[in-house]
């Protein structure tokens, strides 16, 4: 009787009863990922980035299965399984795998080092036409406004307590761009690399749920019915582009150029967005590298980055106050910079007799196209007829080159 027990005895303990017992903060992050599974596959919230990262959030949080990443503390200090308090930075990779799993393997070796924001930029340059903004290049200027919302949170970290350099990682949540928090935290603060990734890209995910919501608060209807179809036959613009293709292809290399002369530490995310940019408007000479850049080498990125960032939100990473605290500051950037893009729009129209509809400054943020396409949906939700779309894109796709050229600031000022 007592081999039958002893059997059972070790089955239990070959589960994860006991430990969820002991520690039921489990079941909570069981629930959040359920809610983040939830809400990119039902919900449809940018599944590409929300299901990996909700998968890793699950995975890493089984007791036992060593799917988790740890986090090394501000020094670069790990613990080992006996307690022993090791350099992470002086392990070798596979020493890594081995002894905290595939998990920390892939963190460690992708993301870390700051290999994957800079491939997926390229990705994302090669999936992005910006005739939108090239047509339109007076909205770009809302784009640059969103990005208020990054320094107003830093200096409202500053003021809470953080270092400058984890201020600074906590304030470009506000750009709404993963890779670039990723690789402006991992030049910073990568102590806080974690939360930071999960605070972007969730909030990224929810860019269906805060765009709605700040512009429910900021603008009324009157604003959100502006026709911009009709604004532009009323007053038309004067200047048109001719020869759109080879403005398209001059466009990448003249911002590299000139992001590289002025600020130099946005090179490896403005180089690889433009560069990914070019080989797309080049056209069948350079087909082959651009179907490598927006497909496979994209998918695959984003396959590892959503994982490995998920299951960095372990019960003891993510229930504590200073997460929760990033948490809280990257809501209140992402909504500032929504915020700011707005309020600049109704400055714009207060001195201008082509009115803009706000919902243009609403999308100046990284998250691109989601941010246009929300925007285009409330635009339509009040006027069918409405389409304001193409005009959206123009300030979103320069709120992706304000936030990468943003964090190659703060980087050159705080690093």
């Amino acid at each position: 009787m007592s081999g039958f027990s002893d059997i059972i005895g070790k089955i239990f303990d070959m589960t994860a009863f006991g430990s969820l017992i002991e520690e039921p903060s489990f079941l909570l992050m069981y629930l959040i990922a359920f809610g983040l599974l939830y809400l990119g596959i039902v919900k449809k919230y940018e599944p590409l980035l929300l299901v990996p990262i909700a998968f890793g959030v699950l995975i890493a949080n089984f007791p036992g299965g060593d799917m988790g990443v740890i986090q090394a503390n501000s020094e670069g200090l790990v613990p080992l399984a006996d307690g022993t308090m090791v350099n992470i930075w002086d392990m070798p990779l596979h020493q890594i795998a081995h002894e905290f799993g595939i998990m920390n393997f892939i963190y460690y070796a992708l993301i870390k080092t700051g290999l994957l924001p800079p491939i997926i930029f390229m990705g994302v340059g090669a999936m992005t036409d910006f005739g939108p903004m090239l047509r339109n290049l007076k909205l770009a200027i809302f784009g640059a406004a969103a990005q208020f919302g990054i320094f107003a949170v830093l200096f409202a970290a500053l003021a809470l307590g953080f270092t400058p350099q984890e201020a600074g990682s906590l304030g470009i949540i506000g750009g709404a761009d993963g890779p670039t928090a990723i690789f402006t935290t991992i030049k910073l603060a990568p102590h806080l690399l974690g939360p930071i990734a999960i605070a972007a890209y969730s909030y990224m995910a929810l860019v269906p749920v805060i765009i709605p919501l700040v512009v429910k608060l900021t603008c009324s209807k009157k604003e959100l019915l502006i026709n911009m179809k009709e604004q532009d036959k009323l007053y038309p613009d004067k200047m048109e582009i001719k020869n759109m293709r080879a403005v398209k292809i001059i466009f990448p290399i003249a911002v590299t150029t000139i992001v590289a002369i002025f600020v130099p530490t946005a090179v490896p995310l403005i180089g690889m967005l433009m560069f990914g940019n070019l080989i797309k408007e080049i056209g069948s000479d350079t087909s082959r590298l651009f179907q490598v850049a927006s497909n496979g080498l994209m998918n695959a990125a984003t396959i590892f980055l959503g994982l490995s960032v998920g299951a960095t939100m372990t019960a003891d990473a993510f229930l504590n106050a200073q997460t929760l605290g990033i948490v809280v500051g990257g809501f209140l950037a992402f909504a500032l910079s929504i915020t700011s893009g707005i309020l600049m729009v109704k400055l714009f129209n207060l001195f201008s007799k082509k009115k803009i509809n706000p919902l243009i400054g609403a999308t100046g943020l990284s998250a691109v196209p989601m941010a246009s396409r929300v925007c285009n949906g409330i635009s339509t939700k009040y006027d069918p007829k409405n389409h304001v779309l193409n005009y959206c894109m123009a300030s979103n796709i320069s709120g992706v080159i304000g936030s990468a050229v943003a964090a190659g600031v703060l980087i050159s000022f705080l690093g």
